[in-house]
């Protein structure tokens, strides 16, 4: 420890220019060998060597054929493609009995509900009594027809039997008056007995159409459903008052078909039209394959989306109001592939970055469907090419790299 103290001061020393005595430059002679020994001299190298070491190393892939799929991505919530509300037909009847409930698969024509009957029951045995008492006046207008039509042949014919007997002088003008009245009195009682048969007959007329808006009534308290279909949504109660203002009385989802009623942005809304297939997650219930049905030609100028409607068809599984998120198959096309991450924009547009012999080469590229992470080149690019994966302004045209990894190749886009 004393030894390297003093070596230290002894050094300091020198670099100060002090004087040492021969006995201190004997004692820290060693010390004085090392300090003054010379640098050894490093090996040179070539330019050529040098910027070969100094060359960046890249990642590369070449390009290569690959399948794409363009898709849009939707979210909403599962709805009835069509819904059927149904009300009662006749109001101010309380309800009877309850024929089906809701999640019950119903046919056109089956009973939902009976409301009560028997007021229209009792109307219906009045209608009865005035239709029997039309019908009878329809027939005694008839008898009195009969009855007239004979009194006027007879009046006729004595006033015809009269006309001679006063032309000779054996008939009185005033028999001959009598008789000519008595022909036109029965002949005015047969207009009134026709006219009387006419408003018999009107009468019962409106005693059947009476009849029938009560048989229509009497039928209706029959509620049916109107189509096949499932009960989503049930609010009548029994002793409840059936009421055509109310809430319906049940809900039906037309043949059971459901749909999803889906929100898209409006910049993705020009891609989709109706017939393209899609893909829809249902919440606890998994994938299930759609089919675009509706395209809504209105965006909501508050959330700048749009609807689309994706009809899945009857399946037991899906519930109504259930939230799922789906993808739109827009696109598919098949062509050479680069990562996304290897085309660059710029004013000049869009292009990639070759490498070849070692050097980096600008090609400008029109691209196509992107999908997944790839990029579609239409043109610019053949297939085998080998392109900067990570492209990007720190390289430039012409710029010497080390290509890392230049057999790896894309995988197909799913």
């Amino acid at each position: 420890m004393k030894k390297a103290i003093v070596t230290l001061l002894v050094l300091g020393a020198l670099g100060a220019g002090v004087y040492l005595t021969p006995a201190l430059r004997s004692h820290v002679a060693p010390y004085l060998a090392v300090f003054h020994a010379a640098p050894k001299k490093e090996p040179q190298t070539s330019h050529h060597e040098t910027g070969a070491a100094t060359a960046p190393a890249v990642s590369v892939v070449k390009a290569a054929d690959a399948d794409f799929v363009e898709t849009v991505a939707v979210s909403g919530s599962l709805v009835p493609r069509d819904e059927i509300l149904v009300a009662p037909e006749v109001e101010g009847f309380r309800v009877l009995e309850l024929k089906v409930d809701e999640g019950d698969r119903v046919k056109k024509g089956d009973v939902l509900a009976i409301l009560v009957q028997e007021s229209l029951d009792a109307q219906l045995a009045q209608n009865d009594a005035s239709l029997a008492r039309s019908e009878a006046a329809i027939s005694q207008s008839e008898s009195q027809i009969v009855e007239a039509t004979a009194r006027l042949a007879q009046a006729q014919a004595d006033f015809e039997r009269a006309k001679p007997l006063k032309t000779s002088g054996y008939l009185s003008g005033t028999t001959y008056d009598q008789r000519e009245a008595a022909a036109k009195s029965a002949e005015a009682q047969l207009v009134t007995a026709r006219g009387g048969l006419r408003l018999a007959q009107a009468e019962k007329a409106q005693v059947e159409a009476q009849r029938r808006e009560l048989q229509w009534r009497r039928t209706n308290t029959e509620v049916t459903a109107p189509a096949d279909g499932l009960i989503s949504r049930r609010t009548a109660r029994i002793g409840g008052m059936a009421s055509a203002a109310a809430e319906p009385m049940f809900r039906i989802v037309a043949r059971s078909e459901i749909e999803l009623d889906a929100e898209v942005i409006e910049t993705e809304l020009a891609k989709v039209s109706a017939g393209q297939t899609a893909r829809v997650n249902v919440a606890g219930v998994g994938d299930v394959a759609g089919t675009v049905r509706l395209v809504s030609p209105e965006v909501d100028k508050l959330t700048r989306l749009g609807k689309v409607r994706i009809f899945l068809g009857d399946d037991a599984r899906l519930r109504i109001g259930t939230f799922s998120r789906g993808s739109i198959q827009t696109a598919q096309s098949r062509g050479l592939a680069v990562p996304s991450s290897a085309v660059v924009f710029d004013a000049g547009g869009a292009f990639v970055q070759v490498v070849r012999n070692g050097r980096v080469e600008r090609r400008d590229v029109k691209t196509g469907i992107v999908a997944r992470g790839l990029v579609e080149i239409r043109e610019g690019l053949a297939d085998g090419d080998v392109v900067v994966a990570r492209a990007g302004t720190f390289l430039r045209d012409g710029d010497a790299v080390r290509a890392f990894a230049p057999d790896s190749k894309i995988s197909e886009a799913r």
